[in-house]
């Protein structure tokens, strides 16, 4: 089994929030993989990334840190993600997410941990329809 290093791994899904390409976030993740989300709540990887893309008109992201646990289990990466919503209502925030790694590097569980607050009433509007 190929092994994808955790460089490649965050330069990959960085590319793949910022490009909006739901396959290449989701080829990322185990077929089992899922997302836990402060705003879309858990779910399964292939559902949460249609979903993020379906709300988003553009996103820009500044990776801050990237750190990797000791025995390369854990990988965690902050960066700033300048969203603005699919109804051109600008929505940043800093995050950091938190990858559980299976044996091969790929993303079996990932935490999404961000103050949803600044954001969540023009999330809400923009989901109430």
């Amino acid at each position: 089994m190929n092994s994808i290093s955790p460089d490649v791994l965050v330069s990959t899904y960085l590319k793949a929030l910022s490009t909006a390409d739901a396959d290449l976030a989701i080829n990322l993740f185990t077929p089992d993989g899922v997302v836990d989300s402060p705003l879309y709540g858990v779910q399964p990887a292939r559902d949460f990334y249609p979903a993020l893309f379906a709300d988003t008109a553009e996103s820009v992201l500044t990776l801050r840190e990237t750190l990797l646990s000791a025995d390369a289990k854990t990988l965690a990466f902050w960066f700033d993600f300048d969203w603005v919503l699919a109804n051109g209502t600008p929505a940043p925030f800093t995050v950091v997410d938190v990858a559980e790694l299976d044996e091969g590097g790929l993303i079996r569980r990932l935490h999404i941990v961000y103050d949803t607050h600044p954001i969540r009433g023009s999330w809400q509007i923009q989901n109430q329809g």
